[in-house]
């Protein structure tokens, strides 16, 4: 009996680690700038219009690199590497309205997000899932903008 429950416990522990260890979300993605939505009441004053993002797998985490441009020519150059355990994490870079990131992965294709920027009103939370067939990633966010007005986008981004 303790020999069954002992290899019951091992195929649940191992099958639990290895779906925390998967990760759909890793590889390059491109945002698809006609499918990316924002909240009709406070559209923002200088969207983007080019991003690219490099999600790359890290200790606990990941990491992402973005680079992109907004409307008036600005560039989007960042990177955070963040652990899946909802504590904030450091970003660093330039074009980005945030400057803290905390995950918490629920799935291989789920992810919940917090961003923050020191010092001011920005504050967005968020849910990140990736596709079935692993093509489309979309983050659905609401919270405030760096004027502390209240925010929603839907952001689509497509695996290259």
């Amino acid at each position: 009996m303790r020999t069954k429950l002992a290899k019951a416990v091992y195929i649940v522990t191992l099958t639990a680690i290895g779906m925390s260890a998967a990760d759909n979300s890793l590889g390059t993605w491109k945002r698809n700038i006609e499918r990316t939505k924002y909240d009709s009441k406070n559209p923002p004053s200088n969207p983007i219009t080019s991003q690219t993002m490099i999600r790359e797998a890290a200790e606990g985490g990941v990491k992402i690199t973005t680079k992109g441009v907004r409307k008036d020519g600005t560039a989007i150059d960042t990177t955070c590497t963040v652990k899946y355990d909802g504590k904030p994490a450091s970003c660093s870079g330039t074009g980005s309205q945030f400057d803290t990131m905390a995950m918490k992965q629920l799935d291989a294709n789920t992810f919940t997000s917090e961003n923050k920027k020191a010092g001011g009103k920005y504050h967005t939370t968020g849910r990140t899932v990736v596709s079935k067939d692993g093509k489309t990633m979309t983050n659905t966010s609401k919270g405030n903008d760096a004027d502390g007005k209240p925010i929603s986008f839907t952001i689509v981004l497509d695996k290259q």
